[in-house]
């Protein structure tokens, strides 16, 4: 229980009928606990208790009526520190990054400059380097959110997106077996956990492709596509060349791959588009599909000619589209789905590779498909502050509570832009 730090006028005589109770009741002395019980009762420390107790016997010698109300008027307590926040505008940012340097600057105590951050009268902010763009990068942004607008409202008053459903994402990403720094919580007696590797840089790591489209659900909320099409890592079994302690000479051992545009092409081909083709929905069988993916070097053209051969075979009509360069936001996965992955992940504990990838694959199946669709309206959402930007980055990711929207069952299926606003319908 969390102590009070005083007792109002009523507790206070409360609490001295209880100690003069319990006082009579045992011959007019207290036992040793008494007093202890009482304050814990009322959830106060003792110091309190024992002080109304002294004031009663006090008056009790001297005659007087017994009254142990609290003799404190209007305002009391130690005055606040007066300081001056406004000089926090003339402190550079960079001295300015912790309580404690900017209380140095300010020439206040940190205890003080703390109080002040807990009352909301300063604010933290955590800044993450952004990439630098051009007019040319800008006005691409611009005009890719805006070709993401549904075609039929683009001249209405209250533009709204489209569903998005016929694009893929893919991206790589580096999944790492775990941190250099790592929280816990322990109980006081336990002891502190000990990790150790060879090398705080040769911690285990492995490239995976992963692809994902938007889920979809029908009118009572049940999912018909989970939009998951697939995650696989970049790694091959190859022999050992030499004898170790660990494994004899000739044991195949995983090894990641170097990922250059052959190696690819060779994923797409024979891994992301048979997977679109067997989870794609049959009612879309003649929609374009379209397999979005940033500028990275290794990436296909989207007039690569094997690719445009493999899709021929399919049933689907499939093609790639290239994000602006400069736009991790402008991706799913980079928004905000690897980072959960890696989240989950970092609950495990995987000794080997092996461990790890079958890991990454389970956390990706398992994956909650309502929060990969939120992911995909926060997709929206940021391509309104883009456009409310000019088509630049100098913006946080907004958030819109879409949890709350769907504990309330108002959570929207698109996201509607009303002058440079963001709304959702």
């Amino acid at each position: 229980m969390r102590r009070r730090k005083s007792l109002n006028d009523q507790q206070r005589f409360a609490a001295y009928v209880a100690m003069h109770f319990q006082c009579m009741k045992n011959g007019g002395k207290f036992k040793k606990n008494d007093k202890k019980d009482i304050a814990s009762f009322f959830g106060v420390d003792i110091q309190i208790i024992q002080r109304i107790w002294k004031l009663a016997m006090r008056q009790l010698v001297e005659g007087l009526e017994v009254d142990v109300a609290n003799k404190r008027k209007g305002k009391y307590g130690r005055k606040p520190l007066k300081t001056d926040l406004s000089l926090v505008l003339t402190i550079p940012l960079n001295q300015r990054s912790t309580i404690r340097s900017l209380a140095w600057q300010l020439g206040v105590n940190p205890t003080t400059l703390f109080r002040r951050f807990e009352m909301k009268h300063i604010r933290r902010h955590s800044n993450s380097l952004k990439p630098t763009l051009k007019e040319k990068n800008k006005n691409d942004r611009l005009e890719f959110c805006i070709s993401m607008l549904d075609e039929t409202t683009t001249w209405d008053a209250s533009p709204i997106f489209s569903y998005m459903h016929n694009i893929v994402h893919i991206d790589e990403k580096w999944f790492y077996m775990t941190k250099v720094n790592r929280n816990y919580y322990l109980l006081p007696e336990e002891a502190d956990p000990i990790r150790t590797v060879q090398s705080k840089n040769c911690i285990g790591k492995v490239m995976f492709l992963v692809a994902v489209a938007r889920p979809r659900f029908d009118d009572a909320g049940n999912v018909v596509f989970s939009g998951k099409i697939g995650v696989w890592p970049f790694v091959k079994e190859i022999p050992a060349a030499r004898r170790s302690d660990n494994r004899p000479k000739g044991t195949l051992e995983t090894k990641s791959m170097k990922v250059n545009r052959d190696v690819m092409r060779e994923f797409i081909i024979d891994k992301v588009l048979p997977a679109i083709v067997a989870a794609w929905p049959i009612e879309d069988v003649g929609q374009t599909i379209l397999i979005q993916q940033d500028n990275a070097r290794p990436h296909l053209l989207p007039g690569d000619k094997e690719f445009k051969e493999a899709v021929a075979k399919t049933r689907l009509k499939i093609k790639l589209m290239q994000q602006p360069p400069n736009s991790p936001e402008l991706n799913v996965l980079d928004l905000g789905f690897f980072n959960s992955i890696q989240s989950l992940m970092d609950t495990r504990s995987p000794k080997t590779i092996q461990d790890f990838i079958k890991g990454v694959q389970e956390e990706f199946e398992e994956y909650d498909v309502s929060k990969l669709n939120k992911i995909f309206l926060s997709l929206q959402a940021c391509m309104i502050e883009i456009m409310n930007h000019g088509g630049g980055n100098g913006f946080s990711p907004p958030h819109v509570g879409k949890t709350r929207l769907e504990n309330l069952c108002l959570l929207p299926k698109i996201v509607c832009v009303v002058m440079c606003t963001n709304y959702m319908i």
